[in-house]
């Protein structure tokens, strides 16, 4: 009343709901402040904890690039039928060169075939006993890059149901392998982060229960007055929004710092091989995610701790 009647408006009530959190906000803060050593290992335990399955996956991510990288080395070998002339079989390969999926086609007509057989096997005599040429005509076909392995198989199956071709065939034992070790080590990597996951919660759970026992008799006093349990949680949610976004921030320097330390070493590595492919760390999209983790991680922690304990204190 006495507001309205200096000509100020009392503030609605959304306005007064960010104030009241903007305040307690920063008092969280301005409280883990004032004992700076402790927070900062607080969080560089849970920067760690989030660093580990984050540093796995940027791994896995750089794997998965030079599997990629190396599909330039796959090649579809298509064996053409032998009633399919020269003319079809060249006709064909240009065909298949502007399917999706296709990077690169060479058409081997049957001489072709026959001469490079006779000039790398050393067969040349044996075969000019033959009256006809045995070996068949072949389109090679490179993937394209940058490809699935399923769309690398379903590139298979729509070239060998050409009716002109006898047999599709794709010699990529060793990329199957190495894909299978990549799903293996992505789901390791998912059950490490949940595992590091639970302990980030225990850490800030155990730090937010020392401080709500530290300020024990201060609680029992407010909900002696009657503060309600929400108005008493509040700080200490916002404790583990600040240990979780610390530990975020963290994690990501650390994982940053791992990638810059390891770039040098691998570029020498991926000389060595003729590649230009080279060490990536985390987006900035996963970068941004890492910290909301941190952060996911930090207010849960401190709810199911600050409810459970607030249950259990009561004014005498």
């Amino acid at each position: 009343m006495a507001l309205v009647e200096a000509g100020m408006e009392r503030p609605s009530l959304p306005a007064r709901w960010a104030q009241d959190h903007l305040r307690v906000l920063f008092f969280s803060l301005g409280k883990i402040g004032r004992a700076p050593i402790a927070a900062a290992f607080t969080a560089l335990v849970i920067g760690i904890a989030l660093a580990l399955p984050a540093g796995l996956y940027v791994a896995t991510q750089n794997l998965a690039d030079v599997a990629y990288g190396w599909q330039s080395s796959l090649q579809i070998s298509l064996y053409l039928k032998d009633g399919v002339s020269a003319e079809r079989g060249a006709a064909l390969a240009r065909e298949l060169d502007a399917l999706p999926g296709v990077g690169e086609i060479d058409y081997i007509s049957r001489e072709r075939s026959l001469k490079e057989f006779r000039e790398k096997s050393g067969f040349g005599e044996a075969l000019d006993l033959l009256d006809d040429n045995p070996l068949p005509a072949v389109i090679a076909v490179t993937p394209a890059p940058q490809q699935t392995q399923d769309q690398i198989e379903a590139l298979v199956a729509k070239l060998a149901a050409k009716p002109e071709v006898e047999l599709a065939k794709l010699d990529r034992e060793w990329l199957d392998r190495l894909y299978a070790m990549l799903a293996i080590v992505e789901r390791s990597v998912g059950i490490l982060a949940v595992l590091l996951g639970v302990a980030v919660l225990v850490i800030v759970g155990n730090t937010i229960r020392l401080d709500i026992e530290s300020r024990r008799e201060e609680i029992e006093v407010m909900k002696l007055i009657g503060a309600p349990d929400r108005f008493i949680r509040r700080p200490f949610l916002y404790t583990g929004f600040w240990y979780g976004l610390g530990g975020g921030l963290l994690a990501w320097v650390l994982v940053s710092v791992a990638i810059a330390l390891l770039t040098a070493p691998s570029a020498e590595l991926a000389a060595d091989y003729d590649s230009p492919l080279g060490l990536t760390g985390l987006s900035p999209a996963a970068g941004l995610g890492l910290v909301a983790a941190g952060i996911v991680l930090g207010w849960v922690g401190a709810l199911v701790t600050v409810s459970r304990r607030l249950a259990s204190i009561q004014p005498k």
